[in-house]
């Protein structure tokens, strides 16, 4: 089995090669992205939410150094995504576990980020702990004309559950109006059973954003990313979104999960107790979806992928071979974070 995945990956990296050197010139090549930061506080105590529970609070000592040294890991690490093929780091990018616009703000003025002069769009969300989603974009690619921050109003025996937003950004990608949905829905605490319902009720809030987006605009080009602490082939994806995994199944208002064939073939974002799981995605809606037809007039998804570079994992330890986590049992490990990044390439010819 592994001797197969390894053919596959094998295969998959000669196409791309081979795609990257004969037609860069012939394509223009987006990188669309998004990032679980894994507790990206700040070291300032915020008595508006409860980030003393946050593992950079709860470090005894070298706050400030932590925090500087996990920003230039996270900004390296972008801007690698899609280097190799788009020639720069992804021309949008969304991104979970963040505090507040601050350090964000901090991420993106970076050495190794600020180059691309991101542009960032960010709520305060109800979240409990306070942790948020944003959405980051390279002003020269991306031009936002609207934005909105959902909240799923979700309710359990009878309590409202306080959790992140739902972000939906409106735009034009160079000259094409596209819709991003950035997304972290209720975790799996006490249990995948007892806390399904939470983000079966998360994913309903995204066909109510899908929906207001069609009344527009009937043909939308949508691109739904997050971490949403659930697998492709759960409930949240093919009862609610009703997504789908070939592309030859896909009709006209339905939402194509390419992370689904990779969850399948063995592929992961994270990793908790052993278990393998892909929870971070980028699905997107039929009109990006290329059919076969090769007709690459405007942008359509060429390939999705996950960003698992080795220096994203553990290299040793009993954790060897996972994410490589920034924080384990109270301390700073040095590392990135507890999930792998995920991307997507859009392509389209020049004119």
């Amino acid at each position: 089995m592994k001797k197969k995945t390894y053919l596959l990956f094998l295969l998959m990296f000669t196409i791309c090669v081979t795609f990257s050197q004969k037609n860069q010139n012939k394509y223009s090549i987006r990188t669309i992205a998004f990032y679980n930061l894994e507790n990206l506080f700040d070291t300032i105590n915020d008595t508006s939410i409860n980030d003393e529970a946050s593992p950079m609070m709860e470090l005894k000592s070298n706050r400030s150094k932590v925090y500087w040294d996990k920003i230039d890991k996270l900004a390296s690490t972008i801007a690698q995504i899609g280097l190799d093929k788009a020639n720069t780091s992804p021309a949008i990018i969304g991104v979970s576990e963040v505090e507040n616009l601050g350090v964000i703000e901090d991420l993106v003025k970076n050495k190794h980020l600020v180059k691309n002069n991101y542009g960032i769009i960010h709520y305060d969300s109800p979240d409990k702990r306070g942790i948020d989603v944003a959405l980051l974009y390279q002003k020269k690619y991306f031009k936002p004309i609207y934005h909105e921050a959902f909240n799923p109003n979700i309710y359990k025996n009878n309590f409202k559950v306080y959790t992140r937003d739902q972000l939906l950004v409106s735009g034009y990608l160079d000259d094409e109006l596209i819709h991003v949905i950035v997304n972290h829905w209720p975790s799996r605490s006490g249990g995948e059973a007892k806390s399904r319902p939470l983000r079966e009720k998360a994913a309903y809030q995204n066909t109510k954003i899908i929906d207001q987006i069609r009344e527009n605009d009937p043909n939308a080009k949508i691109l739904i990313l997050g971490d949403f602490n659930d697998d492709p082939i759960n409930s949240s994806f093919k009862n609610i979104l009703k997504t789908k995994r070939k592309k030859k199944n896909v009709g006209k208002n339905d939402i194509y999960n390419p992370y689904e064939d990779l969850f399948t073939r063995g592929f992961n974002t994270l990793v908790y107790r052993d278990n393998l799981n892909l929870f971070d995605m980028i699905l997107i809606s039929s009109p990006l979806l290329d059919r076969g037809v090769k007709d690459f007039s405007n942008y359509k998804m060429f390939q999705a992928m996950i960003f698992n570079k080795r220096f994203l994992s553990d290299k040793k330890g009993k954790f060897k071979g996972y994410p490589f986590r920034s924080f384990s049992n109270g301390g700073y490990t040095g590392g990135y974070s507890d999930h792998y990044p995920v991307y997507m390439y859009l392509i389209k010819e020049k004119k």
